[in-house]
């Protein structure tokens, strides 16, 4: 089991005024505004019906958000559980927040967009398409966490050679969803190849709601009482949701002409190179490439409880999504691949502790 870190983005044990403030707004300092949960974690909203304490906590409110940022293992080292606690980028006036510019610059570095650019940024674009090839309705299905672009005034023939679509069609839409637009083009318009940005952190088990191990019911004792006990980190269903994300979303990245950058916690990125034949440690380099991981890491600012701990010691593991055909070497398709091959012994080991459960005749 594990016991929740950080709440509402200060240390739980963080007791100051700032920090219980922070806590009963149900704020989220790294958004800057009223916590979400994390974007997709609704059904650990917790209804304040019938909960006089919660209601006396968080006055005004019929509901909140288990704002939990991180978990605790028994190993005491953190685990970050929601994604805007590792990095956000979707609200307007981005660069006015408080927290998180040293994990922005990091990964603003390796963009590849020239200093002084202006981008756009587009937060949980969803693509979704078919098309038919061989004779095989092939399906695209994916929704990417940011897309950043260069933006600027694009006329109407861009903007047509840049959809394949009319003008007259395009410019109801473009009014529509809030662009200025003229009468031969249109204002912040994306230009160029994106920047795909992906955020991966850890998920949990569900925890069991008679020992109150769940996610709301840990952040109810948390606030209420301290004393708690938090799910386990599921640290296998993390590394099955990014393996199957990975080499798409970077190939689209690529193909598209511009490139992924997937944001990692560094405990991740040393359990997927304990757990896969693939040691993400050999790809440190200062140059992105096909397949591109950034990680972060709390450091030493753990043992500081109080505030909000910021996180740093970025790095970038960078290198191929498949090996070449001539003189094979590590890539990231080994992510895939077994972390080790056991001998057949230990397999007769395992079965000469266990009876077959039946024989068939075949």
């Amino acid at each position: 089991m594990s016991k929740i870190f950080e709440l509402f983005g200060y240390p739980l044990s963080d007791t100051s005024q700032e920090a219980d403030s922070c806590r009963r707004e149900a704020r989220c300092p790294f958004m800057g505004s009223d916590c979400d949960g994390g974007g997709n974690r609704h059904l650990s909203n917790i209804k304040l019906e019938n909960k006089e304490e919660m209601q006396s906590y968080f006055e005004g409110r019929k509901f909140v958000p288990s704002g939990v940022c991180s978990l605790i293992s028994e190993k005491g080292k953190p685990w970050i559980v929601c994604p805007r606690r590792l990095f956000f980028l979707g609200k307007p006036g981005v660069r006015e927040r408080q927290h998180q510019d040293i994990v922005q610059n990091f990964i603003m570095h390796y963009s590849g967009f020239p200093s002084g650019t202006q981008v756009g940024i587009w937060p949980e674009l969803k693509l979704k398409y078919s098309e038919s090839i061989d004779g095989i309705t092939k399906s695209f299905d994916y929704t990417f966490d940011y897309i950043v672009m260069p933006v600027g005034y694009v006329s109407a023939e861009d903007v047509e050679a840049a959809t394949k679509e009319k003008w007259i069609k395009l410019r109801r839409n473009l009014e529509l969803s809030g662009y200025l637009v003229k009468d031969d083009g249109v204002e912040d318009f994306p230009i160029g190849a994106p920047l795909i940005i992906e955020i991966m952190t850890s998920s949990t088990s569900g925890g069991n709601k008679d020992k109150r191990t769940t996610i709301p019911m840990a952040f109810e004792d948390a606030i209420l009482r301290g004393i708690h006990q938090a799910p386990s980190i599921n640290y296998r269903q993390v590394w099955a949701r990014m393996v199957s994300q990975l080499i798409v979303k970077s190939e689209v990245g690529l193909g598209w002409g511009g490139k992924t950058l997937w944001i990692l916690q560094d405990t991740l990125v040393d359990y997927i190179s304990t757990s896969t034949a693939l040691n993400i440690h050999h790809f440190l380099t200062n140059y992105t490439d096909e397949v591109n991981i950034v990680s972060f890491s709390y450091g030493s600012n753990i043992t500081f409880k109080l505030g909000v701990i910021e996180l740093s010691d970025g790095k970038l593991f960078a290198g191929r999504i498949a090996p070449p055909e001539i003189n094979p070497e590590p890539s990231f398709q080994d992510m895939i691949r077994s972390p080790s091959r056991p001998s057949i012994h230990k397999l007769y080991r395992l079965l000469a502790k266990r009876r077959p459960s039946n024989k068939v005749m075949i």
